[in-house]
């Protein structure tokens, strides 16, 4: 009598498990690290004005500062403005006697104006005068925080990566090509359902709704077609994977909570090539920012795009040489009724195993 131990049946749950046991590890290594202990590394913020008295006064905050801080000078408030609105820095102070003011640009990052703010408050204190703080790019009344987009990426990433397990797993039947336009018009309709989510549903985006649909789509055809790319080689293991690629590195670096500059080295690296990140500065430049770095954030998600076109080519060839090969097998095969019974097995196996995995990767 075999051990229970070394049934098949429960090595078949404690495989299943290994998933679950992982990302448990890895969402924990991958959010703690990335959001537990936020703080300015080498923040970019500016002081306006002109003469030795004010860059001895930058030179005085980088000091108290140290690597929190890259202080530079700008000659007057239009320039702190326009980098502001560049993103090129998170704050701007503008000294004065009487009245001083931080120019902020909260849409770029609610938590990174806070986090100037913190900064500057007793720097206006010691000259004794309250400090004035102006917006200069506030989100919409609707995404008071501005945190709606990174919940829109969630949105739009889980029905993307979701979606893999149905198309490669149910799926796998098809020829490739044919996975590949599912995920070309899976990616569509979750845009598409973005895009609602982002206008007519919760009022994020008051105007370029065609284009933010156009960047989610973007990002959801890059991740469908590398996932079910990558389903060719790695069955099963695809949700774990697809799991690391757009959940762990991807939400962690996307700048939706804590942009770069308040997040350690690792992602903040990250963040100037990752999709996510490519999708919410993107749909960040379109929204308020009046197209200010468009380009950069297109040609990320496009990328990733490209990447995904060639693992669906990779894996719909490696496909067609292993259909190759099957004639010069078949001849060793059994007699016909045993190989039919074999055929109908694995059939059913096939099923059980993609209907597990889609399981496994909606409860994820």
């Amino acid at each position: 009598m075999k051990s229970p131990v070394m049934s098949p049946a429960l090595r078949h749950v404690l495989t299943h498990l290994l998933t679950p046991l992982l990302m448990c590890i890895g969402m924990g290594l991958a959010y703690m690290g990335a959001f537990v202990t936020p703080e300015p590394h080498h923040m970019p913020v500016a002081v306006v004005g002109t003469g030795p008295r004010t860059a001895v006064f930058a030179q005085t905050v980088k000091d108290t500062a140290g690597d929190k801080l890259d202080v530079r000078t700008v000659p007057d408030r239009a320039t702190a403005v326009s980098l502001l609105k560049s993103r090129h820095v998170t704050g701007a102070y503008v000294p004065s006697a009487h009245t001083p003011e931080l120019l902020v640009a909260s849409a770029a990052s609610d938590m990174g104006a806070t986090a100037v703010e913190k900064v500057f408050t007793p720097v206006a204190a010691h000259e004794g005068a309250p400090l004035k703080v102006t917006d200069v790019a506030p989100p919409v009344e609707d995404d008071p925080t501005g945190q709606g987009l990174f919940f829109l990426l969630i949105a739009v990433s889980i029905g993307s990566y979701a979606s893999v397990a149905a198309i490669g797993a149910a799926g796998a039947a098809l020829p490739m090509r044919i996975r590949a336009l599912l995920a070309v018009g899976v990616s569509a309709v979750v845009a598409g359902i973005g895009a609602l989510l982002a206008g007519p549903v919760f009022h994020l985006a008051h105007h370029a709704l065609g284009s933010v649909w156009g960047m989610a789509w973007l990002y959801s055809a890059g991740i469908l077609l590398i996932g079910v790319g990558l389903h060719t080689f790695l069955k099963r293991w695809t949700t774990l994977t697809m799991m690391v690629l757009f959940v762990m590195l991807n939400f962690t670096s996307s700048g939706g909570l804590f942009r770069p500059e308040l997040q350690n080295g690792f992602f903040g690296s990250l963040h100037a090539f990752w999709n996510g990140a490519g999708f919410v500065e993107g749909v960040r430049s379109l929204l308020y920012f009046g197209d200010d770095g468009i380009g950069r954030n297109v040609w990320t998600l496009a990328a990733w795009l490209a990447v995904g076109l060639v693992v669906t080519a990779v894996a719909a060839a490696w496909e067609r040489s292993r259909a190759a090969l099957t004639p010069a097998v078949e001849p060793r095969t059994a007699p016909a009724p045993a190989a039919e019974k074999t055929d109908q097995e694995a059939e059913r196996a096939a099923e059980q195993d993609a209907e597990e995995e889609t399981e496994e990767t909606v409860a994820v």
